[in-house]
């Protein structure tokens, strides 16, 4: 079924109007760091799908590095699955994403052929990624810095499928010649007690431990290569909410040919706005991971 996706969060977790989204873009994309930047094309990337205010810099850092190093046709933009119940891997597989600042087709052909590839084979509904932010809040980021670009969006839960439909993104990464990347949505460690998750109580302490030992879990695991462990990490730790897009993102980067991964920002919400004692706070990082200088 060919559908064309309506924004369900513009306005709530990023600027509804075209202006102000074209604005908090650039704003959010500013030139990297010369110590920032990564080496090497990047092939995937890792960013967070909070509210703009609290995270839009972060992600805006994994879009512009990319811009920087590479200039893809086609973004393989992997999800967290908030509120599709399911194991499997869900693909939209045609149509367009609306945006406040203007429609992102899907490349059909290309879920054709992740479909194809994946030894599992995803699910087709696009009717499942209704309602789902992750991915939306990244798709005007696309537009802005690549608007002849396409995306694939796939929903990836922290399943047994994760690894291996990330390989398959991976193999299709290899084949396009620089034409596709990955990127994959996650935030990181929902630490208070609103979230269910408070084990070393409040304050400084706490926001330490999550940030420095939690976060870094994660983080760890993907600068390695390592998608089992962000899996097996986020079961036991509860440092990522979109554990299997990060999973699949790793595990295409690395079947792509990536050896080099570069943490380009690593935030909670308590820091981008503090709000007096740290007792509810969300990490945030951004990530690239990248070809050999000579890949």
């Amino acid at each position: 079924m060919t559908k064309t996706r309506q924004p369900f969060v513009a306005g709530q977790f990023y600027p509804s109007r075209e202006s102000e989204c074209r604005s908090e873009i650039d704003q959010y994309t500013q030139p990297l760091a010369d110590n920032a930047a990564p080496q090497g094309a990047p092939l995937a990337g890792i960013a967070p799908h909070a509210g703009w205010v609290f995270s839009g810099a972060t992600a805006g850092k994994v879009f512009r590095a990319i811009k920087d190093r590479a200039n893809p046709e086609i973004f393989i933009m992997f999800g967290a699955a908030h509120r599709a119940f399911t194991r499997t891997p869900v693909l939209y597989p045609s149509g367009a994403w609306n945006t406040p600042i203007g429609a992102v087709p899907v490349d059909e052909d290309a879920a054709a052929a992740l479909a194809d590839l994946a030894p599992s084979p995803p699910l087709l509904d696009p009717d499942l990624h209704d309602g789902e932010h992750s991915i939306e809040v990244l798709v005007p980021f696309v537009k802005r810095l690549f608007p002849d670009a396409r995306i694939v969006p796939v929903l990836v839960p922290p399943g047994p499928d994760a690894i291996s439909f990330g390989d398959a993104a991976g193999r299709f990464i290899e084949a396009s010649g620089g034409r596709a990347v990955a990127v994959a949505s996650t935030d990181l460690t929902h630490y208070g007690r609103q979230y269910g998750f408070a084990p070393k109580g409040e304050g400084e302490d706490a926001h330490r431990w999550a940030k420095q030992v939690n976060d870094r879990r994660f983080i760890d695991a993907a600068l390695a290569f390592d998608a089992a462990a962000i899996l097996d990490g986020a079961a036991l730790h509860h440092n990522a909410c979109g554990a299997g897009a990060a999973a699949a993102a790793v595990s295409a980067a690395s079947r792509a040919g990536a050896r080099n991964a570069a943490l380009l920002e690593h935030v909670t919400s308590h820091e981008v706005m503090p709000r007096g004692r740290p007792t509810m706070f969300v990490g945030y990082a951004g990530m690239v991971f990248c070809l050999p200088e000579n890949g």
